[in-house]
């Protein structure tokens, strides 16, 4: 059995060796291919991909003689472009894509294969911690939150608000049959959107246990932009309702305000 994880990067020399060495050092009964797909970096990631492509060749690392390493630098029109080149070749049973700069607990794949594989479900996710550039644990109040509310999934509640971490969703393969990749157009949030079209047709599996962490600071995608962001994610709940999920829509509206002022409170108070 193989998971595919893909990674796109740009310009993450400071994060990407721990979000490989987090992928690599998974154990269990699978094989792992691990793509990663950067954008044309200009400072020391190349660098990193190629000692860690040849020290993965050499089975440097004893545990993983089940990993194929591979990697890519060209241009590509975004995240969700360079995420959609590889699930292209990408040969897999079980799927995800992990950013640059996050990483995953050492049992997340095997509690995957142990819950999602042998289930009839198509997709899970689970639970998530927040961390800082040092990876020391931030913001445990938004992790409460955010777990408090995984517990029980609806497509409504999705729609009220994105509660899912996105480094702790899998999926089968025959989800690309049906739902295709991801859409371009979307930058910021284009793993909402993906989750929105996928829970048209399939409820996830809920994973009860904490399987990857989120790194969180000012200057990153989601820490700079989130303004912009949480606004897409209330412009694609209003795509997927399509006129019903009232009351979802109302919540959603609220939530946007809600968590801009909790952001930003954070911001100042720089936490």
């Amino acid at each position: 059995m193989k998971i595919s994880i893909i990674t796109p990067s740009f310009n993450q020399a400071e994060f990407i060796e721990r979000t490989i060495l987090s992928v690599i050092s998974q154990k269990g009964d699978f094989e792992i291919e691990y793509i990663i797909m950067d954008g044309g970096s200009s400072d020391d990631t190349v660098q990193i991909l190629k000692e860690y492509e040849s020290r993965i060749k050499k089975w440097e690392f004893q545990h993983n003689k089940w990993v194929t390493f591979i990697r890519k630098s060209e241009k590509d029109k975004g995240q969700s472009d360079a995420i959609n080149k590889w699930l292209r070749v990408a040969t897999w049973d079980i799927a995800t894509y992990i950013n640059s700069d996050d990483t995953y607990l050492p049992w997340c794949l095997h509690e995957v294969v142990a819950h999602l594989w042998k289930s009839d479900k198509m997709r899970c996710y689970g639970k998530c911690i927040i961390i800082d550039k040092q990876d020391k644990e931030i913001r445990k109040r938004i992790t409460s939150y955010k777990n408090f509310m995984g517990r029980k999934y609806s497509y409504g509640k999705l729609l009220s608000e994105n509660f899912i971490s996105q480094m702790t969703v899998f999926w089968k393969r025959g989800v690309m049959d049906e739902i295709w990749y991801f859409d371009v157009d979307e930058h910021l949030c284009m793993d909402y959107e993906y989750r929105l079209r996928i829970g048209q047709k399939h409820n996830p599996l809920y994973i009860p246990r904490y399987l990857a962490n989120f790194r969180f600071y000012h200057t990153s995608k989601s820490g700079s932009r989130f303004v912009r962001q949480f606004g897409d994610e209330l412009r694609l709940a209003r795509k997927y309702a399509k006129g019903r999920y009232k009351w979802s829509l109302f919540l959603h509206q609220l939530n946007y305000y809600k968590i801009i002022v909790a952001y930003k409170v954070l911001g100042w108070l720089k936490i």
